[in-house]
């Protein structure tokens, strides 16, 4: 079999040419190629004389080719215009075709936790900071890989935007550029396991990816109880007061013996996730106290902190211990996830070792988009977004809130104070199980509390209600589709 590279001046073009008849074997690769789909509708094809060129045909096999390929339907070709794929329609079985349409109903409204608006990303303050950014960059920032740290530029930003926004003490030299929490959670893992310590520590609920992540990675998972203040690292502790999470006037779950083998913690102190309260005053330093007594450290995962409503912003953990707690933000929820840019601020003495990790690993952010969000951040823009989208989401959980206070009294809300979901407790007896299952005959995707479970503690039945995914013109919708799910199963 004859593998030909056709790289004419239009495109590069790969063709098998098979048998001792060229035409024949051109008019059989390119009907391949347009079936396969690695040619789509209305890809221009190269010239006849620059295809045989390339080929190492005659001219007038490759202009027969086409004509009789144009005949079939497969081409289309206009005097003074060339030839290109023609448009075909498209052959999809019943079976897959019905598949897509049920799959589209089950998810005709997302109230499922974790995402933002995408839709409300600045495209025109991204496209306009990428401009000047890329304008004004040196030529040596473009070179190879860039540091595995991340570019200077980018951590200088966000060690001044950290430092004025979210309390943190960094300078940029402890500042790592990721992609996504996921990458930098991972490489903190491998940090663990590869000193031989494999034990973490890990919220009774939490978000079941991360667990994923770890559970990847080797670790072995311990469980932090949860309450209405927050992780519990200490029997002492007291509670702070009730806020629906446990029943009134119960005690604080005790912390698992288990907890003295873990060698670090994650924790979601500023929004604890998902049932959406601010770690206590007195649980950060039994927190803390508990990170340094085991020679250990904390992973603050600061998913959301920038989304406050009804209280003031509560300041980073980290800036209590920068050498007990590392520091993990993105811009998954400020901008879009699909921007793939997170960072950690480490703790001096491990800085050397994750920039090793991450070395190795060879997975590194795009410098482009590093220059963008560094020049976002220093004009400005970053912090704009942010106050829009803090209006924005904060409207939104008034209307759900309404809405639910209005048509479906039984339920109760907590958790509402900061991020992008709520909690909405249900009544006794009423199934959490059931309801989602309701909910997704409907089109209603939605995501249990329990899910989020990962210790033995039960705090009963609720929803985690999402209210940032929804495009702008459909929340309404999802809302009262919420409420009439809800009312059918109370």
């Amino acid at each position: 079999m004859q593998e030909t590279w056709a790289t004419s001046a239009s495109l590069d073009l790969h063709l098998e040419l098979a048998g001792t008849r060229p035409r024949a074997a051109l008019e059989s690769a390119l009907r391949d190629a347009v079936r396969a789909g690695r040619l789509a509708a209305g890809t221009s094809l190269p010239s006849s004389r620059a295809l045989a060129a390339d080929l190492g045909l005659a001219r007038n096999t490759v202009a027969d080719a086409y004509a009789q390929l144009v005949a079939e339907g497969w081409l289309a070709a206009r005097h003074g215009s060339g030839t290109w794929v023609a448009e075909r329609s498209a052959q999809v079985p019943l079976a897959a075709a019905a598949a897509g349409r049920a799959a589209a109903a089950r998810t005709r409204f997302d109230l499922r936790p974790g995402l933002p608006d995408v839709a409300a990303f600045p495209r025109t303050a991204w496209l306009a900071a990428a401009r000047r950014a890329i304008g004004a960059a040196q030529a040596r920032e473009f070179v190879g890989y860039g540091d595995t740290r991340g570019l200077l530029v980018l951590r200088a930003a966000l060690a001044e935007y950290l430092a004025r926004a979210r309390g943190v003490s960094v300078t940029p030299d402890r500042v790592i550029v990721c992609a996504g929490f996921a990458q930098g959670f991972g490489l903190l893992c491998d940090l663990l396991r590869n000193s031989g310590r494999r034990t973490l520590a890990v919220e009774g609920y939490g978000h079941q990816a991360h667990r994923r992540v770890a559970a990847a990675k080797g670790m072995r998972l311990v469980s932090v109880p949860v309450d209405d203040s927050g992780a519990v690292f200490s029997s002492q502790a007291p509670r702070a007061g009730s806020s629906g999470q446990l029943p009134e006037g119960s005690r604080s779950p005790a912390p698992s013996a288990d907890l003295d083998s873990a060698a670090a913690a994650l924790l979601t102190p500023a929004h604890q996730y998902p049932l959406g309260v601010a770690l206590a005053p007195q649980r950060r330093r039994d927190a803390i106290e508990w990170a340094a007594s085991g020679g250990r450290f904390l992973v603050e995962d600061d998913y959301d902190g920038e989304f406050r409503y009804d209280r003031q912003a509560v300041g980073a953990l980290q800036a209590l211990a920068p050498e007990q707690v590392v520091y993990a933000g993105t811009a998954s929820k400020s901008l879009v996830p699909g921007l793939r840019l997170g960072w950690l601020v480490l703790p001096d003495q491990l800085v050397d070792d994750v920039v090793a990790i991450k070395a190795e690993t060879g997975q590194l952010s795009s410098s482009l988009d590093q220059l963008t969000l560094a020049e976002l951040i220093m004009s400005g823009g970053y912090d704009r977004q942010v106050r829009r989208a803090r209006l924005a989401y904060r409207q939104r959980r008034d209307r759900l809130v309404s809405a639910l206070s209005r048509q479906v009294p039984e339920v109760t809300v907590s958790g509402i104070a900061a991020g992008l979901h709520a909690v909405v407790r249900l009544p006794p007896g009423v199934s959490e199980a059931g309801v989602i299952e309701r909910a997704a005959a409907r089109g209603l995707a939605l995501t249990g509390l329990a899910e989020c479970r990962a210790g033995d503690e039960d705090l009963g039945p609720a929803l985690t209600v999402g209210y940032a995914t929804p495009p702008a013109h459909a929340f309404s919708m999802a809302i009262a589709r919420l409420c009439a799910v809800l009312r059918d199963s109370m």
